[in-house]
């Protein structure tokens, strides 16, 4: 009943908080999937040295977040900059493994007939290898996309805004209000990203495909 009384008191602050979320969230997205898909490409055509490439991906992946936003803070400063460079780091990994693990999961076989009937490189890419490969790439992006709606919250802490505000006041006044204010949207805001995200996915996926795609 108490929560209730301060969403009704707060439900500004709390709007406000979800539209600062959202926007870290959306920008991050969007600039791992720019930079990602091409970058996938590329790797699905140097087998050899997209090994070492997505290694090294994996192991900056690893970092824990409040180092990055360490680091990026001595860098860029206070504010959305250096959460939206840390978060589009993050985002990079999902999208680009899975953009290279569709491109390259295409059979061999489809690849040959089309070279068979005379089609380009980019008309292969774009009319057989990508059409097939982007349920893995969607895939790629809804894992990436539920990854940074948590580590988003992170950014309060330097000044970029977001529910993470409403958690990171409510842990340094004691006030559990604030601590759920923050934190039931950001959970909400998790399953609502992934479902939207998952029925594209299952829209992509060529009809003999879905049986045997999650």
């Amino acid at each position: 009943m108490n929560f209730i009384v301060f969403v009704n008191e707060h439900y500004t602050e709390i709007l406000t908080s979800i539209l600062q979320h959202i926007y870290l969230v959306f920008f991050s997205v969007m600039i791992g999937i720019l930079f990602s898909i091409p970058a996938g490409i590329l790797l699905s055509r140097h087998k050899k040295a997209a090994e070492k490439i997505l290694a090294v991906v994996s192991i900056v992946q690893t970092i824990p977040g409040l180092v990055m936003l360490g680091l990026a803070l001595l860098i860029f400063g206070v504010g959305n900059t250096p959460a939206l460079v840390v978060l589009s780091i993050y985002s990079v990994l999902p999208i680009l493994r899975n953009t290279y693990t569709g491109l390259t999961e295409v059979q061999p076989g489809l690849i040959e007939a089309g070279r068979g009937i005379g089609m380009t490189l980019s008309q292969l890419l774009f009319r057989v290898q990508l059409p097939l490969a982007m349920p893995s790439i969607i895939s790629g992006i809804r894992i990436s996309t539920v990854y940074i709606v948590s580590w988003a919250a992170l950014a309060g802490l330097i000044g970029a805004g977001g529910l993470g505000d409403l958690i990171w006041t409510g842990l340094s006044t004691y006030n559990t209000n604030y601590i759920l204010a923050g934190a039931i949207p950001s959970a909400i805001l998790a399953f609502l990203f992934s479902g939207i995200i998952g029925g594209v996915q299952r829209l992509a996926t060529p009809r003999g495909l879905r049986g045997s795609t999650a």
